[in-house]
This record gives structure tokens, sequence and C-alpha cells, in this order.
């Protein structure tokens, strides 16, 4: 039976908990650990997924079988080379970027990780350029971890271009803690929930901010 207090929502990892289980099943190789201290070095905002997260979709993808990967939301390339180095040798993944500056320190992240042939950095708006990969598909998973206020319709293209038995994944799925209230990101992060179910069978992970995850049915 599950412990009364964890039902009342108490929270047992702190960060030490938190770093000791990374070291253990998600360690840092030189190329992970330049791209994760990568947006302290370029003044780049600290919104990378953790270590333990960036392990999770690495191990998602292995289960999925995935070939055919979009990332919406790449910052400095992180967990794109945790999915990257999930894919078969003929996979691809494709990462969105709206920042160029981002776009271009990712870029070397993932050269210095010898996976510049596995991983195209397409640079623009998500939603536009979006559109523009819809050839390459159906796609195999979708990892969306970029602005919130428009999550709902990262879902909605996803439910249109994943394969059946393909993953959708997406970040900060309790929005900060704020996921009830009333601003636009908590309004479209709901959407982006409710939606779900109509076309996935999923579950929202209880990492530290949320992740959710569904299977196309």
């Amino acid at each position: 039976m599950a412990d009364p207090q964890s039902r009342a929502g108490a929270r047992y990892a702190d960060e030490k908990l938190l770093a000791w289980t990374a070291d253990v099943h998600a360690p840092h190789d030189r190329a992970l650990e330049r791209a994760f201290t990568s947006p302290g070095r370029e003044g780049m905002p600290p919104i990378s997924v953790g270590p333990n997260e960036g392990r999770t979709l690495q191990l998602l993808l292995r289960l999925a079988g995935a070939r055919r990967v979009i990332e919406i939301g790449t910052l400095a390339g992180y967990s794109t080379i945790w999915m990257a180095r999930a894919l078969p040798a003929d996979g691809h993944l494709w990462t969105l970027e709206r920042d160029p500056r981002h776009a271009e320190v990712a870029r070397g992240n993932l050269e210095a990780a010898g996976l510049a042939d596995r991983v195209t950095v397409v640079v623009g708006d998500a939603v536009e350029e979006l559109a523009s990969l819809e050839g390459h598909g159906p796609f195999c998973a979708v990892f969306v971890d970029a602005d919130k206020e428009r999550y709902d319709r990262y879902g909605a293209w996803a439910a249109d271009n994943l394969r059946p038995g393909g993953l959708l994944i997406g970040d900060n799925a309790y929005f900060f803690g704020r996921l009830l209230g009333d601003e636009a990101g908590a309004v479209a992060m709901r959407g982006f929930h409710e939606a779900t179910p109509a076309t996935f069978d999923s579950v929202c992970m209880p990492t530290p901010d949320g992740l959710l995850v569904g299977i196309r049915r």
C-alpha cells in the first residue's frame, strides 16, 4: 500500500537525492557535460532538462525503437544529445530553436558529441518550421520543451504527425507548479493535457516539474 503521505502530495526527493541518483543512473561524459554547462558559459537561460530526465528521454526512445524524432526547443542541445544517442545509425532527429545564438551553441555541442550527421538544427518559429518538416514523417517521437503558451498547438501537431505507437513527451507539464492558474501558459498547458487522451494513452510522470508521456493509438 502506498504511503498515505505520498497521496497527500509529500515530496521526498531533494537536490542531494536527485544528484546522487543522476550520478548513478545518468552520469555525464565530456560531451554531455559540455552541453549541460553551456548555458552558464554562454549567457543562456538555465532551463535544460536534468540528467535524470535526459536519461529518461533516451530510454523511452530506445523502448519505442525511434528512428525519426522531432524536438521542439533545443537550447544548448543537452536533451538533443541524450535522444540522438538513442537512435540507430540510419535514424535522424530534427530539433527546432527560435534563437540563432542558441542554435549556434547547440551545433557546436552536437559536433563535439559526434552527432552532427544525425541531427538537423532548424532555426525559426516552431509552428512555421514544423509544417516544413511534415514530409519527413510520420515521426516516431515528438519531445516538447519550448514556449509553454503553445503546448496545445504542439500537441495537436504531434497527434497528426506521429505514427501509431509513436511517443509524445512534454516537459514542464506542471507549468512550474502553476498549472491550475489563469495565465496563458497555464491555460495552454491544461489544453495540452486535456487533448492528449483523445489520441494517446498517456500519463503525467511526477518528475520535478512533470513529464507528460503519451503513446499514439
